[in-house]
Order: structure tokens, then C-alpha cells, then sequence
């Protein structure tokens, strides 16, 4: 996928309704020279298009304005463009139920779950290096497929030691590694109040700290496109995904209307932060995966570079559509042959074995 550039087709189709609307509205030779004029060069700026009659202000408007300048993470409307791309800082969190209540994920611009050992669920938390969250975790060790959706980022990619194949993989890779093993001045564990393993936390700050060891190049990672999404007119109000055998695990988002936002809940009620927060997402994308069990102690192979069939949750809309992700590419998704724009701000990642996992109403 490439960067975002200029929709072509939309100048096309603004050039065609300027000939038209010219047409029908019968201005002078002298109203035309002068729209001419405005559009080539610009030259009288936006307070000149309160002169000019109705019908012309506004094909100039529309011809002039461009695309919105959008962040590169989150897609969110910004006043100046980003000289370099901000970098990514991927934190391993667990989800099991003895380390809750967990830190920072109500801060991530995206977040990535998907199940590990006895199908209990683990995240990749992503953040930007402009935010500022003085807490993270508790942070737990790697799995491949996590290395793969952090390394698709350019992440630094934080976690505690990891399984055999993903330790190998950063070994082999160019993965940004910040393992707590051998960065242990940028983690704390919190004795006392939580016992081992579920109490290894760092910050952003930390691990950006940390980085300056690390051989860092320039950042060139896949964008998405973005557009806004309106809103359904009959919502989905409910989406569940089914995780595990029990309950414990199982994740219910709910749509507010008011919010345009989805809540997260977790075994019946919404998921806390230790903080007291609340996790909301913009988006819930829910991909259905290649899982296996791969040894007796129930580690998961996911094929990553693959593609397969995804539902997407925005704006109380859902549509059915294709992910993609290709080696050295991040997680795109495909509806008619086409890119799909994302709607802009917080989204959440789901990995299942299948859609059926997955009901909605």
C-alpha cells in the first residue's frame, strides 16, 4: 500500500462539473477569464470568493480545496503535515484474568488481540511516540505473529523474553527488540500489590529511552487511507465475539450513538484500567485467521501473510470485507477489488478462527 497522494479522479470529475455548471448558469466571458484566473493561480485568496456571484464561489471553492492533511496513525484531521513519520511503540500486554486490571490500553491508537495459550487472548498495544502514558502492562513475552504485526509498523516492540520461534524470529529479523531481559532499567515490577508474572510494566517514555540503543533507521511503514464513514441508519448496536470456552474471556463491544464510539466489555461489564478508565474504539475490525496449536503447551501459529474475510464495525455500519497482509505490508482491508478507507481515530483488532466466533444485532 502507498502513501496517501491526491485523489485524481475527484479533480477530474470537479473540472467536468466546472464546464457544465459554466453552462447553465450563462456568466459573461469576462466571469469565466476570472475563474480562469482564480483557479490557475490562486492568486486572490479565499477572501476575494465572497465577490465573485454564488454559482462561481463555488466551483472555485471546490476546486481549490484539497484533501485534508490527516495523521498518519490515526487519520485524524491535523494542521500541518508531519515532515517524517512519528515512530511506533508496540507493547506485549496480557489479558489474562490475574493480571487485570491492566494499564494503557485505553491510550493506544490501535490495538491487536488475538489468543495464546488455552486460547486466553493477548494484545499488541500500539502507540505513537507523541503520546505520553506513564504506565503499560503488565507487560508479557513475544509470540511470532505479534514480532509480524509489530514489525509491520517499524514498532519498538517491548515484551518480556518470548516463546522459542518468536525469540529465533527477532533473533534473524530487524525487529526493534526492547526485551525486558536485557533492558531491564527501562521496566519496573510492582512487588507487593501483584505477584510474578503479572507485574512488569514500563512507559513510553521508557522505551523511547531505550531506543537509543538500538540502530534506528529512517521510517518508511504502509499508511492507510482514510475517510469518514457516516453514520448507519439503522446501527448495529452489539457486537460479540465469542474467544474462549467460558465467558471469561468472550468480548462484547457496544455501540453509543451518542459517543459514535464502540465500548468495550469484558466478562459482562466494561473493561477498567487500573486507572479507572474506560476503553472506546473508533473501529472494530474482526479478522478471521489461520490459528493452529502448534506443541503440548498450547502455542499458536496464526498465518499472518495471508488473507481471508473480515467484518467491519464503524459507525454503528458493518460491512464484510478482505483483509490483506503481505510480507514487509501491514493489515489492509479490500471491499469490490478496492482499498478500504478507514474511518479515523481508535481501532481495535480481532483475531478469530472463524466469523462465526462473531455476532452482531
Amino acid at each position: 500500500m502507498q502513501n496517501k497522494k491526491p485523489n485524481n479522479e475527484k479533480k477530474i470529475e470537479s473540472r467536468k462539473g466546472l464546464a457544465s455548471l459554466l453552462s447553465s448558469v450563462r456568466i459573461d466571458e469576462m466571469w469565466i477569464a476570472l475563474v480562469v484566473l482564480v483557479v490557475v493561480g490562486a492568486i486572490a485568496g479565499w477572501t476575494f470568493l465572497s465577490s465573485l456571484p454564488g454559482p462561481v464561489a463555488e466551483i472555485v471553492e471546490e476546486i481549490l480545496v484539497d484533501e485534508p492533511i490527516r495523521h498518519p496513525l490515526t487519520g485524524e484531521v491535523i494542521q500541518e503535515a508531519y515532515e517524517s513519520l512519528p515512530q511506533v511503540i508496540g507493547v506485549m500486554v496480557e489479558n489474562s484474568a490475574d493480571a487485570w486490571p491492566l494499564s494503557g490500553l485505553d491510550q493506544a491508537f490501535m490495538v491487536i488481540e488475538a489468543p495464546v495459550e488455552a486460547g486466553i487472548p493477548r494484545f499488541l498495544v500500539l502507540f505513537s511516540d507523541e503520546d505520553e502514558v506513564d504506565k503499560i502492562g503488565p507487560v508479557r513475552s513475544a509470540r511470532p505473529y505479534y514480532v509480524d504485526w509489530a514489525d509491520s509498523l517499524q514498532a519498538l516492540y517491548g515484551h518480556v523474553g518470548g516463546s522459542p520461534d518468536a525469540l529465533e524470529q527477532i533473533l534473524d529479523g530487524d525487529t526493534l527488540d526492547i526485551n525486558q531481559f536485557w533492558f531491564g532499567d527501562y521496566f519496573w515490577r510492582e512487588n507487593g500489590t501483584r505477584f510474578a508474572p503479572h507485574n512488569v510494566f514500563t512507559t513510553i517514555e521508557l522505551l523511547i529511552e531505550a531506543s537509543d540503543r538500538l540502530d534506528l533507521q529512517p521510517l518508511d511503514y504502509d499508511q492507510w487511507i482514510y475517510g469518514e464513514v457516516e453514520p448507519a441508519e439503522e446501527p448495529v448496536l452489539l457486537v460479540e465475539i465469542d474467544f474462549a470456552d467460558g465467558v471469561v474471556y468472550d468480548v462484547d463491544w457496544e455501540y453509543d450513538i451518542d459517543e459514535e464510539s464502540y465500548l468495550r466489555y469484558t466478562y459482562g461489564s466494561p473493561t477498567r484500567m487500573e486507572d479507572g478508565a474506560n476503553i472506546w474504539s473508533d473501529t472494530v475490525a474482526v479478522l478471521a485467521m489461520d490459528i493452529r496449536t502448534i506443541d503440548n503447551i498450547g502455542r499458536k501459529s496464526i498465518d499472518t501473510f495471508s488473507r481471508g474475510n473480515a467484518l467491519l464495525f464503524r459507525m454503528g455500519n458493518v460491512d464484510l470485507v478482505e483483509w490483506r497482509m503481505e510480507d514487509g505490508g501491514r493489515i489492509t482491508f479490500y471491499l469490490n477489488g478496492g482499498e478500504v478507507e478507514m474511518h479515523p481515530g481508535v481501532t481495535w483488532i480481532e483475531i478469530v478462527d472463524d466469523l462465526s466466533q462473531v455476532e452482531y444485532k
